[in-house]
């Protein structure tokens, strides 16, 4: 007798103050916050775009991008049945029926290369926008307590150099890649990004004046030959004796502001 397996736990989640929904795993696995919001906040546009989230889980960054920009859409695409399975659920629900229509979810693997990529719907130039929230951690860092979660949480090999091909691959000329990643791996994105992407800006996100940067937010242009802009720290908590951000980094945080390129 086959034995199906007990059902992940969930949640329903509000972001941007509950202009979407997420359901996502409860206990185990991926959950999105902060990063996927500031990610989403990198992409800007006055008119339709077509935008590629890649490795995005339950479809926090893409979902966030069409719930800010009425005339975006996103492609979320995941390698883990399980965590696409959620961005599914969380396209049906009835909270999000205003921004459904404009999102899809397809299952792949975005270091496919070549044509098993492109029959994975992971099609050559065609999005004006690539976002990624890769696997940061390195794998010796810690041990992630679920296969889920080290999934989403800890790199393997050439992780952004396979991921940064893909981007390239699938974006038009001109197009912009974002991300979001730790300061340990600017040296390997930006060996990623060459010749590929130019016009590289990059963001530290600082939790409070004085501390390291804990993040960096990077934005590129496919087929640029601009040089590297290093912009303005982000400060998360203006005040060292408080958990409450920063006015303009909680407008991010909430979907009512963008981060433009500076150029």
């Amino acid at each position: 007798m086959v034995v199906p397996a007990p059902a992940i736990a969930e949640t329903v989640d509000a972001f941007h103050r509950g202009r979407f929904y997420l359901v996502q795993p409860s206990g185990r696995g991926h959950r999105a916050g902060m990063d996927a919001m500031l990610l989403a906040s990198l992409v800007d546009a006055s008119g339709p775009i077509r935008v590629a989230d890649l490795g995005a889980g339950a479809g926090a960054a893409g979902l966030a991008v069409v719930s800010r920009l009425s005339s975006a859409s996103a492609v979320l695409f995941e390698r883990s049945p399980e965590m696409a399975e959620f961005a599914r659920k969380s396209l049906v629900l009835p909270e999000n029926a205003g921004l459904a229509d404009r999102a899809s979810v397809i299952e792949a693997d975005v270091t496919l290369t070549g044509k098993a990529r492109n029959d994975a719907g992971l099609v050559d130039d065609s999005f004006h926008h690539v976002i990624m929230n890769p696997p940061f951690n390195d794998a010796a860092d810690r041990a992630a307590p679920d296969r889920l979660r080290a999934e989403a949480h800890a790199m393997t090999g050439d992780l952004f150099e396979s991921w940064i091909r893909t981007a390239g691959a699938i974006m038009i000329p001109g197009g912009q890649l974002s991300l979001i990643a730790r300061p340990q791996s600017i040296a390997e994105i930006l060996g990623a990004c060459a010749r590929r992407f130019g016009g590289i800006e990059i963001t530290p996100l600082h939790p409070r004046p004085g501390e390291n940067a804990v993040r960096i937010l990077l934005t590129a242009i496919k087929g640029s030959r601009a040089r590297l802009q290093l912009r303005p720290p982000l400060v998360m908590h203006d005040d060292p004796s408080s958990h409450s951000f920063s006015a303009f980094v909680d407008d991010l945080n909430n979907g009512r502001a963008a981060y433009p390129r500076k150029s």
